[in-house]
């Protein structure tokens, strides 16, 4: 099912969503997987479902520039994502991700009758842009505009990278929406166009890794994604 709750607004209305190339960026990779969820599932998987829903979503509401930078079970580098993401023309690369905490607080545990290692500490989605990307304020309009979105479905954010712990203690640019400046990540600064990393939900979590897994719950968070970055095609290629 592909839900469609669109709002006029003049980004979108002054944009020909046909020019609009988008690159998808699945997080990780088989070989390199990312993070482990609260039930043992790679990160990855979760990346494929929702970055295969997001791109559904897009062509749905006329984005038929949106793909993916690579298959599913491809292994790339940080640095040739935005390769990828450049040589494809786009005016936007996203990356899909789910979330973890810092190993300071996994405990161990039963989860489903089973031994699991999970975490309470922290739930909800994050928003990353570099301010040392070549267009930092066009990446800044994105992440607004699918924060936005994604508080219209009543999701919150997760505020747990701005703690000042190693590992985290990244600059938090938008409380509200959730959205942090990672300068010095790769996928991110090295893009040669506007870019923004999204990290879905906190696998870790037991209860939000269950709702990462519900196709409705993917179905929103693709809706939102694509709602967003209809509303800031006009920045993207307005000048085109």
């Amino acid at each position: 099912m592909l839900m469609t709750v669109w709002g006029a607004d003049s980004g979108a209305a002054a944009c020909d969503r046909d020019r609009l190339i988008v690159a998808l960026d699945i997080g990780h990779s088989v070989a390199s997987p990312g993070a482990t969820s609260a039930r043992g599932r790679p990160e990855h998987a979760f990346n494929v479902d929702l970055a295969s829903q997001v791109l559904a979503h897009m062509h749905a509401a006329g984005l038929s520039g949106a793909a993916l930078i690579a298959p599913a079970d491809a292994a790339l580098d940080l640095w040739e994502r935005p390769r990828r993401a450049a040589a494809m023309g786009a005016h936007l690369l996203l990356s899909i991700h789910h979330d973890s905490v810092q190993p300071r607080y996994l405990e161990q545990g039963t989860l489903d009758g089973r031994p699991a290692r999970f975490s309470r500490h922290a739930q909800g989605y994050s928003l990353f842009i570099s301010g040392k990307n070549l267009f930092p304020e066009e990446s800044l309009a994105v992440a607004k505009a699918i924060g936005r979105a994604l508080a219209d479905w009543g999701l919150s954010p997760s505020l747990h990278h701005a703690e000042p712990i190693a590992g985290e203690n990244r600059p938090l640019l938008d409380p509200d929406l959730g959205i942090y400046d990672f300068a010095d990540l790769v996928v991110l600064k090295a893009a040669a166009m506007p870019a923004v990393l999204i990290e879905a939900g906190v696998i870790v979590h037991p209860e939000e890794e269950a709702r990462l897994r519900d196709p409705f719950h993917q179905d929103i968070l693709a809706e939102a994604i694509t709602r967003g970055v209809v509303e800031a095609c006009g920045v993207l290629v307005g000048g085109e």
